[in-house]
């Protein structure tokens, strides 16, 4: 009967189809001993070509009796065995993850290292899957676990039977329709043994402590079949996530003005039309584009966010995953990271201008961004350029070194034709460069007086007339 529950729980999720090569993980436990006999018989009837890959973790020293269980039932069915060993504490430590997030990615890329040895045609073509022995009871610890945490709609879905992420190959599940207890059950019956992780059996997990006590509280002292319930509710929130996800997009969208990682910068005004429900799903579409996991983002992070589109004020939160996000005015910015992003203006270049048709002078100021000096007798009738990054100014009036850097206190330039004076400070704020920004802006200065800032304005002391004689071009260029 479990072959049959199975067999149409993955034709219900088209799983696999003709063709495909499946890496199934085989650890030796219940679930996937039941896996692994399931899709052998599956076979049968669909032909795909399986292989099994178990992963030794090296964390207990009895470990390899598991690969030696599993590796003599491969034999025993034909199927090919791949065994991988790599030290997951010291992964762990070395990536700055759990023990159990490291095992996770231990396993995928395992998985995928496999499959692009062994089937690189399938692995091509999209015809290359993984198949894990996740459960109904996995399903619904996973729910709770969730739940506890105060995940939104995707995380009370819990598992999905199938994880589809384009390019990657697909994760599917098997399993998810059937309970622990009918595993075992169908192993039992077909005098199947098993291999049992002493890990699994310890409280220092947070999923166990859920397995061990909280769900069969639940199934004994509440109701009767509540982890077959839960996983009928799952089925239901995951219809109605993927209709708020189709929403989703179509609003998020509607309200972002840039969307290039590591940085999702949103129009918070136009957000803030549509029902906070969507307001909140569309931050959380945004954060998961810069953080595919979600890792430690819960709900609560999600609606601090929130307050940056309700409160007009200018401010900064700093969250987990060194995520950051604040308030520019009329934009919400949310970015990974940005302190890592030096600021350009990490040195000062000392500028030596040409004479008057000498060979223009160039200074780098990265590997690709330079920034560009010429000196020309000006014509009268020459038409003065209105670009952004192209400004010119009278050679003549200036009389000192100049150098490229960014703001100093004390810093300012003169604003009108009266050279009335203003600080650069003041005019970054009226007209509201981001405070990230400020310090990465370039300045051609002369001591401090600001000739140019770069990307908006010269300072009206050095703007040509009708006296002067020579123009000082100054272009930036590959930035």
């Amino acid at each position: 009967m479990l072959i049959e529950k199975v067999s149409g729980y993955m034709e219900k999720f088209h799983m696999i189809s003709e063709g495909d090569v499946v890496a199934a993980g085989v650890s030796g436990g219940a679930d996937s001993m039941c896996l692994l006999l399931v899709l052998s018989a599956i076979r049968k009837t669909i032909p795909f070509r399986l292989l099994v890959v178990h992963v030794n973790h090296l964390i207990r020293t009895d470990a390899a009796e598991d690969a030696l269980f599993v590796k003599k039932m491969c034999v025993k069915l034909n199927i090919p065995f791949y065994l991988v060993e790599k030290d997951v504490k010291a992964v762990a430590k070395a990536r700055h993850v759990s023990t159990e997030e490291a095992g996770r990615q231990i396993r995928y890329d395992a998985f995928v290292q496999v499959l692009q040895k062994e089937a690189p045609d399938a692995y091509g073509c999209n015809k290359a899957k993984i198949a894990v022995a996740h459960n109904m009871n996995d399903r619904a610890e996973t729910m709770l676990f969730h739940l506890f945490r105060g995940s939104g709609l995707t995380g009370l879905a819990g598992i999905r039977p199938v994880r589809d992420k384009g390019q990657e190959p697909k994760v599917i599940r098997p399993l998810l329709g059937v309970t622990r207890n009918e595993i075992e059950d169908f192993l039992t019956k077909n005098h199947m043994t098993w291999c049992t992780d002493y890990t699994n059996e310890e409280d220092g997990y947070t999923r166990n402590r859920i397995r061990h006590h909280i769900l069969p509280f639940a199934e004994k002292e509440i109701a009767a079949g509540a982890v077959a319930n839960m996983g009928r509710a799952a089925d239901i929130l995951s219809e109605a996530e993927d209709f708020i996800q189709g929403e989703t997009k179509k609003v998020y969208e509607d309200c972002i003005i840039g969307k290039n990682a590591p940085a999702e910068v949103f129009l918070a005004e136009k957000l803030l039309q549509y029902p906070p429900f969507l307001q909140k799903q569309v931050i959380m579409y945004g954060l998961e584009r810069i953080i595919p996991a979600r890792k430690d983002i819960t709900s609560a992070h999600v609606e601090e966010i929130r307050t940056l589109f309700t409160n007009r004020k200018n401010r900064e939160l700093h969250l987990p995953c060194r995520i950051t996000a604040r308030r520019e005015y009329e934009k919400v910015v949310i970015e990974k990271n940005p302190a890592e992003n030096p600021a350009a203006g990490t040195q000062k270049f000392s500028v030596k201008l040409p004479g008057p048709g000498e060979e223009p002078l160039r200074i780098f100021l990265s590997e690709t961004e330079y920034m560009e000096f010429r000196v020309e007798y000006f014509e009268k009738s020459t038409n003065i350029p209105e670009n952004q990054y192209t400004k010119w100014l009278d050679y003549d009036k200036i009389k000192k070194s100049l150098t490229i850097r960014t703001r100093q206190t004390g810093d300012y330039f003169f604003f009108n034709q009266a050279f009335n004076k203003k600080s650069i400070q003041n005019y970054m704020v009226e007209n509201k460069i981001p405070k990230t920004q400020r310090d990465r802006i370039w300045l051609l200065a002369e001591e401090e007086h600001i000739l140019w800032i770069v990307g908006h304005r010269i300072s009206s002391y050095c703007k040509i007339n009708e006296n002067t004689k020579c123009i000082l071009q100054v272009q930036l260029k590959g930035g």
